[in-house]
């Protein structure tokens, strides 16, 4: 199959917000995952759960998704949106460098990346893309965070500050189920 820059019939491009709808968009998606997972200690249920509610309430998420760590390499975990990459080297692409490095990867522009090593096109679509590293309770690197959108600009320090404090909210500081 290849990849062409026809959005899929089943997937919406992306819209984005102002900076207040943003704040209020992730305050109330932020409400329903604690809401939703406070209880919760399955892995695969409160990454799957964080996905939906994320891209439920915020327009411009494209695709969004997890990448565990397996065999000191990534690989495609629960994700909504078109098919993601199945494997990704800790040395390629901005999810690698996330992993690699353990912070935060901010991107306004994927385009202006090198193809292929610093930014892996999984989907012509995607424009920018934030990725956060996720820890467990005992701090190891257990997955990464990946939220594309088709438009440029689209994260900023509000994604992070919220994405950062949800992630570490659900898997570092509440224990998960081996």
């Amino acid at each position: 199959m290849s990849a062409t820059a026809d959005m899929p019939y089943f997937i919406n491009p992306s819209k984005n917000l102002s900076k207040k709808e943003k704040l209020e968009a992730y305050e109330i998606a932020e409400l329903s995952i604690n809401a939703n997972l406070d209880q919760e200690t399955h892995l695969i249920m409160k990454m799957s759960t964080i996905n939906c509610i994320l891209k439920t309430y915020l327009p411009y998420y494209y695709w969004v998704g997890f990448y565990m760590v397996h065999d000191g390499a990534l690989v495609v975990g629960p994700y909504q949106g078109t098919l993601g990459c199945l494997h990704i080297d800790f040395s390629r692409g901005v999810c690698g460098k996330a992993a690699r490095e353990q912070k935060t990867q901010l991107i306004t522009d994927v385009h202006v990346l090198a193809q292929g090593k610093d930014h892996i096109a999984c989907d012509p679509n995607s424009q920018s893309e934030i990725v956060l590293p996720v820890f467990d309770n005992d701090k190891n690197l257990i997955a990464v965070f990946d939220v594309d959108s088709s438009l440029k600009n689209s994260f900023d320090e509000v994604d992070q500050q919220f994405l950062e404090r949800i992630l570490k909210r659900h898997f570092e500081e509440l224990p998960l189920s081996k």
